[in-house]
């Protein structure tokens, strides 16, 4: 028997209908393929868990699905797709997802990467540094008006900053962006990174 978790079929459930079924597969392959793995939430969604390591994941959105590895390399190239947190692109149908044989053998090779000791080639990659962003204007002018909140800024690494910069000017409409303005003061003069939510997840 598997070893399932009600946090995932609970995510499942509230996942958008189209992206159910897609889930679904995608949790019948892997354990198909590796049925050792654990089921686990993680940065709130669910993953698989074999020999310690984080063996796969997946996610729904409003209009796709992402599943992928954390061992990329053992996907097949001819499947690899940009644009979305998976290896596999913005998937909206099974018919988008490999045939299942080749599924399994994905998984099978991300388990035998992890069997090996194998590191993950994200891992090796040296993370590409970012230019520091300024703070646009409003969300200056909103930290001065709050010490705390300029203080524990200033205090951020600049990934943190980053984070908050490029949520609040990449809303799309004026009235999301003043509500973003209003929740970022409020969470970073309480210390609080962007993604604070998932940091303990």
């Amino acid at each position: 028997m598997p070893q399932t978790d009600p946090r995932v079929d609970a995510y499942i459930e509230a996942a958008p209908e189209f992206a159910q079924a897609l889930l679904q597969h995608w949790r019948a392959q892997v354990h198909a393929a590796c049925p050792t793995a654990e089921e686990t939430m993680k940065w709130s969604r669910p993953h698989w868990v074999y020999g310690g390591k984080i063996l796969s994941g997946m996610s729904a959105f409003k209009a796709h699905c992402a599943f992928g590895f954390w061992y990329d390399e053992a996907v097949d190239p001819a499947h690899k797709k940009e644009g979305a947190m998976g290896e596999l692109g913005r998937i909206t149908s099974l018919k988008e997802l490999p045939p299942p044989r080749e599924l399994r053998a994905m998984i099978k090779k991300a388990a035998a990467l992890i069997d090996k000791g194998a590191k993950p080639t994200r891992m090796a990659r040296p993370a590409e540094r970012k230019p520091a962003l300024e703070a646009p204007p409003d969300l200056a002018a909103a930290l001065k008006a709050n010490k705390d909140a300029q203080a524990h800024f200033a205090a951020f690494p600049p990934s943190a900053q980053r984070d908050y910069i490029e949520w609040i000017t990449e809303a799309k409409r004026e009235e999301t962006r003043l509500k973003r303005l209003v929740q970022a003061v409020e969470w970073i003069a309480e210390g609080k990174r962007r993604n604070w939510k998932y940091e303990n997840c």
